[in-house]
């Protein structure tokens, strides 16, 4: 069976995707793994970046011997997944990213990182606290911060400015009307930009993945990988 990865976004974890696996697992072999940090993936001594999840992701993709590879990702994972294709083409067949934001600036990741604070978070949205400390442990209040300091460093040097039209894999851009994080013109732009890319816009969707209705995504998935 061809081999799926599927790729949770930044505090995301890849449990998100349990709804996906019955129907998935008939077609592919999935692999679900965890950017350190997330689950009880402990977080680097040297801090996170987009860098340092792709040479994750590289590293998974070569203990367990996948090439060939097919990706979804969601949010940050779209990134990775886009980061690592551009590193190594010759590894992926084809992509789906879904609510991954690609305009990345240094003055709006300064803006996105401040709502990572963890006792604003606990004290204004505590129900999103106690899923982070479910996910992630007690170690939920090191890994906004870490978080952060990933989006400043994108903000500051985003790798995937530029060097788009150089991904010449299969590959499908997938937003939410409803996204209050992405917007259709910067996943419009993308599409533009990729030699070999698709676009799909899912109505009546926000950015978590747990607000992504399963049949819709799946119907475009299977019809994407042209799966029956």
């Amino acid at each position: 069976m061809p081999n799926l990865i599927l790729l949770h976004g930044a505090l995301g974890h890849s449990d998100i995707f349990t709804p996906y696996l019955n129907v998935l697992s008939q077609y592919f072999t999935i692999h679900t793994p965890l950017f350190s940090g997330h689950g009880d993936r402990e977080l680097p001594a040297g801090g996170i970046s987009i860098e340092k999840y792709t040479q994750e992701l590289s590293e998974y993709c070569a203990v367990n011997n996948l090439t060939n590879v097919s990706i979804f990702g969601h949010s940050m994972g779209g990134y990775i997944a886009l980061c690592y294709a551009m590193k190594s083409p010759e590894n992926v067949n084809s992509m789906m990213t879904l609510g991954t934001k690609f305009e990345w600036t240094e003055e709006q990741a300064l803006k996105e990182s401040k709502m990572l604070n963890p006792d604003v978070i606990l004290e204004k949205v505590p129900q999103y606290a106690r899923l982070l400390e479910s996910q992630h442990g007690s170690k939920w209040k090191k890994l906004l911060p870490a978080i952060a300091e990933l989006m400043i460093g994108l903000g500051k040097n985003p790798p995937l400015e530029n060097n788009l039209s150089t991904i010449n894999i299969p590959t499908q851009i997938m937003v939410g009307d409803q996204d209050n994080m992405v917007t259709i013109e910067e996943s419009v732009s993308v599409y533009r930009s990729l030699p070999d890319a698709k676009l799909a816009v899912l109505p009546d969707t926000r950015h978590p993945m747990d607000k992504v209705r399963p049949d819709l995504l799946l119907n475009l998935m299977k019809d994407f990988w042209n799966l029956s």
